[in-house]
């Protein structure tokens, strides 16, 4: 199966007066474009996603909408995910994401760092600070595993907008 971890958008800037409540910031206009340039590319490389699942906060749900939509798919295909907002465990996100896991699947798992990077660590080495990564907002990594279990991964790709 081919995992895509991507990080959200640009989104407005943390600021307790206009978003007091973090998880309903929103994505800007050039966060939108960002992402779906890179998602285009997706689908031109033919790695679309079979299924997007996200972050509920607004800024990965709306990112994940990106997704979906460059992709073609519908809006059944876009399923809030808890374990992506919040520090990675392989057992949770595999719980979540059920019957999706395994052969020529293509999955995108839309997040926030750095829980994104941690996720990326657990799958490539094992743990989840085992790996320092520079994720950037729409970054998009292709890890190609049979399974959900620590270090279980390979790098296909590091895609950075």
């Amino acid at each position: 199966m081919l995992l895509l971890l991507i990080r959200h958008a640009i989104a407005a800037e943390q600021d307790a007066e206009k978003h007091p409540d973090d998880t309903l910031r929103p994505l800007l206009p050039k966060g939108r474009r960002i992402q779906q340039r890179m998602s285009r590319r997706l689908s031109k490389q033919g790695m679309a996603p079979e299924r997007v699942f996200s972050s509920p906060w607004k800024r990965a749900w709306q990112t994940a909408r990106i997704v979906v939509e460059e992709s073609g798919l519908s809006k059944q295909d876009r399923v809030a995910c808890q374990a992506l907002a919040e520090p990675p465990t392989l057992k949770g996100l595999a719980e979540e994401i059920g019957g999706e896991i395994g052969g020529d699947a293509r999955i995108a798992l839309v997040g926030h760092e750095p829980w994104m990077s941690q996720l990326a660590g657990l799958l490539l080495v094992g743990q989840p600070a085992g790996l320092n990564v520079d994720f950037p907002k729409s970054g998009i990594m292709g890890i190609d595993a049979d399974r959900l279990d620590p270090g279980a991964g390979v790098l296909r790709f590091f895609w950075r907008p």
